[in-house]
């Protein structure tokens, strides 16, 4: 399952010098946790997300470690920069983390996990084509048995193991049969785990011949 199979294609976008009022009552209408910051070309300059908005709501507090502090903390001098932010351009995170709707969606899910981000825009060809959320991967991993037991069947078992015997019970996924050779068998539970809504594999698959030997 892939990038493009789940991102929304109808994406919310502000330019750089949008005011963040403006911001934040599009955020609330169209119950959104952030929008991409776009140029007159539609290219992606950063996002602007609920927290960049918090930092501005919080407002100034005192610096810990004297009036100095700040030049040696990156992350107090961005805070610091954001609570000057008048528009989008200047609150917005850039560079904003980007994928391609050709990754799978467990490559979304690490970027997202790794870099602490709730969304990320889609881009084809440097164009935003779409934007990609964590409430999309859940919605996937959410997905009927049927629907993952049909991906395992074209994607996984059809295209790389020509093997047509399982199952998939509560998003576990049950495998038996037999295979040429012991590595196919051996990698075949690996690519079935990658399936999105797959909660565990267990498998029965022999094979004839050892190749790890």
């Amino acid at each position: 399952m892939k990038v493009r199979d789940v991102m929304t294609t109808e994406v919310v976008t502000v330019e750089p010098g949008e005011s963040l009022k403006e911001v934040a009552r599009l955020m609330v209408e169209r119950r959104i946790s952030g929008v991409p910051v776009v140029d007159g070309e539609g290219r992606v300059l950063g996002v602007v997300s609920e927290g960049d908005l918090l930092v501005k709501e919080r407002g100034a507090r005192r610096i810990r470690g004297g009036p100095l502090a700040w030049l040696v903390d990156p992350v107090e001098v961005g805070d610091r920069i954001r609570l000057g932010a008048r528009v989008a351009g200047e609150a917005m995170t850039s560079p904003a983390l980007t994928i391609a709707p050709s990754r799978p969606l467990s490559a979304a899910a690490e970027m997202m996990l790794a870099q602490r981000v709730n969304r990320l825009p889609v881009l084809q060809d440097g164009r935003l084509v779409g934007i990609v959320t964590r409430a999309d991967l859940v919605r996937a991993f959410a997905r009927s048995d049927a629907a993952i037991a049909r991906e395992i069947r074209e994607d996984v078992l059809g295209t790389h193991m020509l093997l047509d015997e399982h199952a998939v019970e509560e998003g576990e996924v049950h495998l038996s049969g037999e295979l040429g050779r012991r590595t196919q068998a051996e990698l075949l539970p690996a690519l079935a785990g990658r399936v999105p809504g797959v909660v565990g594999v267990a498998s029965r698959v022999t094979w004839r011949e050892d190749d790890t030997q």
